[in-house]
């Protein structure tokens, strides 16, 4: 077999491998969606690997389009973005392996703090002034420095002048999914104590920022200076109260078709029967690749054009569609999720069908999934 035989044969074989690919005009335009209903500054979160599309791809997109600041998850993710060349401010909030505090300040990271102890800690670690937004409780005994507690944390930030530098105040909205700003009304008169506490206690200018995305879109009341938009980037709107545009699709190929008769068992233990005679398209994803294994009735994927439930069991590699009369090809492309919407279903409606949010969705795809940037 000569090798140019050999090649073509092997191109004949393959498939196109399971895709999401990020669309960072989609982006884009939700920034520009925020932007319309606030005069606040803001910060494009891009923690959990950008939602799942790409920290770096999403970042470049929301700063272009006017977002002022970037929100992760510790300094590492910061690092990254300093590393890929985006200037913007950065805070690093969540920290769960803790904070260095040298490497934080030497690449320009703000750290918000929650506690008296982890201030006084990064007092005591700091080696210059580092930046940082005390972080309140406003209700969630989440995480945060509770209101009582402020007199006590306000002292560790004076007495760690020099080492610190007090630049902002912040908490999270417990009730914002709500898209009611009755049900936070409290959140709100905390944080206005609290930054007038700060104030008083001598320092400023401060950021004070209380909003993500659902009280960015909802309720003016929760604006402050700064809004803090992380799923909103990707097209989740947790109130659902305001329609963004979805940054991502997700494609695979079918990798088996079949027609079958009436009561064909499909799946692991044969929990659907067909009821008539039918075709089958086997999908190359399945749990391991971010597709819910619980899902509710209507589940559906787009192959040419129209929508095909799915039938079975979610496996860890695969899934089966029924196709009805037709009988696609193998390597014919079948879109998951999409923001074209019609046949193409939303990441909004695989949360529905499997009982959860879209964050999970979109944060849950897998590693095997190759991803691109449209």
């Amino acid at each position: 077999m000569t090798a140019l035989l050999a090649a073509e044969r092997t191109a004949l074989s393959l498939l196109p491998a399971p895709l999401l690919r990020t669309l960072p005009a989609a982006v884009a335009e939700n920034v520009r969606r925020v932007r319309v209903g606030t005069d606040a500054r803001i910060m494009a979160v891009v923690k959990a690997d950008g939602y799942g599309h790409g920290a770096v791809a999403v970042a470049r997109a929301a700063v272009g389009a006017g977002a002022e600041w970037l929100g992760v998850t510790d300094v590492a993710e910061a690092v990254a973005l300093r590393e890929a060349g985006l200037t913007a401010p950065i805070l690093s909030w969540l920290n769960p392996a803790g904070v260095d505090a040298v490497e934080a300040a030497a690449h320009g990271v703000d750290i918000a703090v929650g506690s008296v102890e982890e201030l006084r800690r990064l007092v005591v670690d700091a080696d210059s002034p580092l930046r940082v937004h005390l972080h309140l409780d406003t209700g969630m005994s989440r995480e945060g420095c509770p209101l009582d507690d402020w007199p006590e944390l306000l002292r560790v930030a004076r007495q760690g002048r020099g080492r610190v530098e007090v630049v902002g105040v912040m908490g999270h909205l417990p009730c914002a999914d709500e898209g009611d700003p009755r049900a936070n009304e409290a959140a709100v008169l905390r944080m206005r104590q609290a930054r007038d506490a700060v104030l008083r206690a001598g320092f400023g200018p401060l950021l004070v920022h209380l909003a993500a995305t659902a009280g960015a879109l909802t309720d003016p009341a929760t604006h402050f200076d700064l809004v803090r938009i992380g799923a909103g980037l990707v097209g989740i709107d947790p109130s659902e109260s305001i329609a963004l545009t979805g940054a991502s699709r997700f494609t695979a190929s079918v990798v088996h078709s079949s027609s079958v008769p009436a009561g064909t068992p499909i799946g692991y233990g044969g929990t659907h029967l067909t009821t008539r005679p039918t075709c089958l398209s086997v999908i190359g994803v399945g749990y391991a690749d971010g597709i819910p294994r619980e899902l509710g009735e209507g589940a559906s994927v787009e192959i040419g054009g129209a929508r095909h439930p799915l039938v079975g069991r979610v496996s860890m590699d695969q899934i089966v569609v029924d196709t009805g009369d037709a009988l696609f090809p193998r390597g014919t492309t079948a879109t998951v999720f999409g923001p074209e919407g019609g046949a193409v279903p939303s990441v909004q409606e695989w949360a529905r069908w499997a009982g959860t949010i879209p964050h999970t969705i979109v944060t849950g795809i897998g590693a095997r999934v190759q991803r691109s940037i449209a």
